[in-house]
C-alpha cells in the first residue's frame, strides 16, 4: 500500500514541478466544462456511422416494427373543426358561465373563440393552427366587409385584455358581448 501512495506522491510532485497550481486548476475546470458540454449535447457529437443503440435494443425495435402494421397514409392537412358556440349541458354558454364566475378575461377570450367558430362554420374564414386573432379579423373583413368594424373592435379588446395584461371587468365583457353580437347580426344579415 505504501508503494502506491509513494508513486502517487511522486507523480503529483512531478506535475506540480512543470505546471503551476493555478494553471492546473484552470485546465481541470476547462476539461470539466468540455466534458459537461459533451455530456449535455451527447447525441449530436457522435458521428452518424457509429451505432447508438446496443444490439439487443435494435433487435427489439425490429421485432416490434415487424409486428405492428404500417400506419395508414394521412390525408392532406385536415382543417380544424370549430363549433359555432360552446353550449354547456345545462344550456348555458361557456362564456356566460365564465363571466358569472368573475373570470372576465377568459369569458372575453371564449366570446372571441365563439365568434371565430361562427365565422368558420359560415365559411367566411378558415383559420389554421397558429393564426392570430388579427389575421382572422383581416381575413373576415376581406370576405365580409360589414363585420370589419365590430370584429376589429372585439379583436382589439381581446388583445388588450389577454396579451396587454389589462385587468378585465364586467364592463369589458359586456362590451365584448355587444361587439360579437354585432358581428353575428351583420354576418347573418347577408351584408357583404
Amino acid at each position: 500500500m505504501g508503494a502506491v501512495t509513494r508513486v502517487w506522491d511522486e507523480f503529483v510532485a512531478s506535475v506540480f514541478d512543470h505546471i503551476s497550481p493555478g494553471l492546473l486548476l484552470l485546465l481541470m475546470l476547462a476539461a470539466a466544462g468540455l466534458l459537461g458540454s459533451l455530456w449535455y449535447w451527447y447525441p449530436r457529437w457522435i458521428p452518424r456511422r457509429w451505432p447508438r443503440l446496443p444490439r439487443w435494443e435494435k433487435r427489439a425495435k425490429r421485432a416490434k416494427a415487424k409486428k405492428t402494421p404500417a400506419p395508414k397514409p394521412k390525408k392532406q392537412q385536415e382543417e380544424p373543426i370549430f363549433e359555432p358556440q360552446v353550449v354547456l349541458p345545462n344550456g348555458m354558454l361557456l362564456a356566460d358561465r365564465l363571466a358569472s364566475e368573475g373570470r372576465y378575461a377568459e369569458a372575453i377570450r371564449q366570446r372571441l373563440r365563439d365568434v371565430v367558430g361562427d365565422l368558420t362554420a359560415a365559411g367566411v374564414v378558415s383559420p389554421l393552427p397558429g393564426t392570430t386573432a388579427a389575421e382572422v379579423a383581416a381575413s373576415a373583413a376581406q370576405q365580409r366587409p360589414a363585420v370589419a368594424a365590430p370584429l376589429g373592435g372585439a379583436t382589439d379588446l381581446f388583445s388588450e385584455v389577454w396579451y396587454g395584461d389589462r385587468p378585465a371587468e364586467r364592463v369589458h365583457d359586456d362590451h365584448m358581448r355587444t361587439l360579437t353580437g354585432e358581428v353575428r347580426s351583420r354576418m347573418t344579415g347577408g351584408a357583404r
